[in-house]
Protein backbone atom coordinates (compact mmCIF):
# COMPACT_ATOMS: atom_id res chain seq x y z
CA UNK A 1 0.00 0.00 0.00
CA UNK A 2 2.68 2.18 0.59
CA UNK A 3 4.24 2.68 -3.00
CA UNK A 4 0.92 2.60 -4.75
CA UNK A 5 -2.20 4.73 -5.71
CA UNK A 6 -5.57 4.99 -3.75
CA UNK A 7 -7.82 4.07 -6.71
CA UNK A 8 -11.31 6.39 -6.08
CA UNK A 9 -14.39 5.99 -8.86
CA UNK A 10 -16.74 8.07 -8.56
CA UNK A 11 -20.30 8.65 -10.45
CA UNK A 12 -20.51 12.51 -9.26
CA UNK A 13 -22.84 11.31 -6.59
CA UNK A 14 -23.07 13.07 -2.67
CA UNK A 15 -22.04 9.65 -1.57
CA UNK A 16 -18.74 9.72 -4.08
CA UNK A 17 -18.02 13.03 -3.43
CA UNK A 18 -18.19 12.05 0.53
CA UNK A 19 -15.61 9.11 -0.44
CA UNK A 20 -13.36 11.47 -2.16
CA UNK A 21 -12.49 12.93 1.28
CA UNK A 22 -11.69 9.82 2.54
CA UNK A 23 -9.06 8.86 -0.30
CA UNK A 24 -7.57 12.46 0.09
CA UNK A 25 -7.36 11.12 3.76
CA UNK A 26 -5.54 7.88 2.96
CA UNK A 27 -3.57 8.84 0.38
CA UNK A 28 -1.91 11.30 2.49
CA UNK A 29 -1.56 8.98 5.44
CA UNK A 30 0.22 6.89 2.99
CA UNK A 31 2.21 9.62 0.74
CA UNK A 32 0.66 7.65 -2.54
CA UNK A 33 -0.97 9.41 -4.84
CA UNK A 34 -4.72 9.10 -6.17
CA UNK A 35 -6.23 7.65 -9.28
CA UNK A 36 -9.50 9.54 -9.74
CA UNK A 37 -12.14 7.69 -12.15
CA UNK A 38 -15.20 7.85 -14.33
CA UNK A 39 -16.67 5.00 -15.68
CA UNK A 40 -19.08 6.39 -18.87
CA UNK A 41 -21.91 4.23 -19.62
CA UNK A 42 -22.94 3.80 -23.56
CA UNK A 43 -25.52 6.40 -24.29
CA UNK A 44 -28.71 3.83 -24.35
CA UNK A 45 -28.13 2.45 -21.11
CA UNK A 46 -29.33 2.83 -17.57
CA UNK A 47 -28.04 6.49 -17.61
CA UNK A 48 -30.47 7.72 -20.07
CA UNK A 49 -33.42 5.36 -19.12
CA UNK A 50 -34.40 4.62 -23.09
CA UNK A 51 -34.77 8.45 -23.85
CA UNK A 52 -33.31 9.81 -26.43
CA UNK A 53 -33.73 13.54 -27.68
CA UNK A 54 -30.46 13.52 -30.14
CA UNK A 55 -28.40 11.38 -32.11
CA UNK A 56 -25.91 9.08 -30.12
CA UNK A 57 -23.17 10.57 -31.09
CA UNK A 58 -24.34 13.65 -30.20
CA UNK A 59 -24.98 12.75 -26.65
CA UNK A 60 -21.68 10.90 -26.39
CA UNK A 61 -19.85 14.14 -26.81
CA UNK A 62 -22.00 16.31 -24.68
CA UNK A 63 -21.54 13.63 -21.87
CA UNK A 64 -17.41 13.32 -22.66
CA UNK A 65 -17.87 16.63 -22.42
CA UNK A 66 -19.42 17.10 -19.08
CA UNK A 67 -17.37 14.25 -17.82
CA UNK A 68 -14.09 15.74 -18.71
CA UNK A 69 -15.22 19.60 -17.15
CA UNK A 70 -15.96 17.28 -13.63
CA UNK A 71 -13.00 15.41 -13.52
CA UNK A 72 -11.06 18.56 -13.92
CA UNK A 73 -12.73 20.47 -11.16
CA UNK A 74 -12.85 17.45 -8.32
CA UNK A 75 -8.95 16.95 -9.17
CA UNK A 76 -8.63 20.90 -8.92
CA UNK A 77 -10.99 20.62 -5.48
CA UNK A 78 -9.16 17.67 -4.39
CA UNK A 79 -5.19 18.78 -5.35
CA UNK A 80 -5.91 21.77 -2.51
CA UNK A 81 -6.12 19.06 0.00
CA UNK A 82 -3.40 16.60 -0.75
CA UNK A 83 0.49 16.95 0.41
CA UNK A 84 2.97 18.59 -1.21
CA UNK A 85 4.36 16.36 -3.74
CA UNK A 86 1.26 14.18 -4.19
CA UNK A 87 -0.77 13.79 -7.11
CA UNK A 88 -4.43 13.08 -9.14
CA UNK A 89 -4.25 11.23 -11.89
CA UNK A 90 -7.83 11.65 -13.87
CA UNK A 91 -8.58 8.13 -15.80
CA UNK A 92 -12.12 7.62 -18.04
CA UNK A 93 -13.40 4.78 -18.87
CA UNK A 94 -16.12 3.27 -20.80
CA UNK A 95 -18.34 0.47 -20.46
CA UNK A 96 -19.65 -1.44 -17.69
CA UNK A 97 -18.81 0.06 -14.02
CA UNK A 98 -17.62 -3.28 -12.37
CA UNK A 99 -15.72 -4.39 -14.48
CA UNK A 100 -13.77 -1.08 -15.57
CA UNK A 101 -13.06 -0.17 -11.89
CA UNK A 102 -11.66 -3.93 -11.41
CA UNK A 103 -9.75 -3.85 -14.21
CA UNK A 104 -8.19 -0.55 -12.99
CA UNK A 105 -7.86 -1.69 -9.61
CA UNK A 106 -5.59 -4.02 -10.93
CA UNK A 107 -2.50 -2.10 -9.88
CA UNK A 108 -3.72 0.32 -7.00
CA UNK A 109 -2.85 -0.48 -3.01
CA UNK A 110 -6.48 0.15 -1.86
CA UNK A 111 -9.99 1.37 -3.33
CA UNK A 112 -11.94 3.69 -1.53
CA UNK A 113 -15.75 4.20 -2.87
CA UNK A 114 -18.97 5.48 -2.03
CA UNK A 115 -21.64 2.62 -0.78
CA UNK A 116 -23.89 3.54 -3.09
CA UNK A 117 -23.97 6.33 -5.63
CA UNK A 118 -26.82 6.96 -8.76
CA UNK A 119 -30.00 5.24 -8.01
CA UNK A 120 -33.04 4.75 -9.69
CA UNK A 121 -34.48 2.02 -12.44
CA UNK A 122 -31.04 0.65 -12.27
CA UNK A 123 -30.59 -0.11 -8.35
CA UNK A 124 -33.58 -2.54 -9.35
CA UNK A 125 -31.63 -4.24 -12.19
CA UNK A 126 -28.28 -4.58 -10.98
CA UNK A 127 -26.32 -5.02 -7.70
CA UNK A 128 -24.65 -2.13 -6.37
CA UNK A 129 -21.08 -1.70 -7.88
CA UNK A 130 -19.40 -1.15 -4.78
CA UNK A 131 -20.73 -5.24 -3.81
CA UNK A 132 -18.92 -6.22 -6.49
CA UNK A 133 -15.69 -4.39 -6.02
CA UNK A 134 -15.75 -5.28 -2.56
CA UNK A 135 -16.07 -9.42 -3.44
CA UNK A 136 -13.79 -9.05 -6.34
CA UNK A 137 -10.80 -6.87 -5.88
CA UNK A 138 -7.63 -8.29 -5.28
CA UNK A 139 -6.50 -5.23 -2.85
CA UNK A 140 -8.81 -3.90 0.24
CA UNK A 141 -11.23 -2.05 -0.19
CA UNK A 142 -12.76 0.69 1.81
CA UNK A 143 -16.56 1.57 1.27
CA UNK A 144 -18.04 4.76 2.85
CA UNK A 145 -21.62 5.69 3.23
Amino acid sequence: MRTQEVLCPTDFSATAAHALKYAVEMANFYQVNIRLLHVTSPSRSAHFYGVAVDTPATLEKALATFVEAKMQTLQQDMQRDLAAGLSIKTVIRHGDASEEILAESADVGMVVIASHGCSGLADFLKPHVSQDIVKLAKCPVLVIK
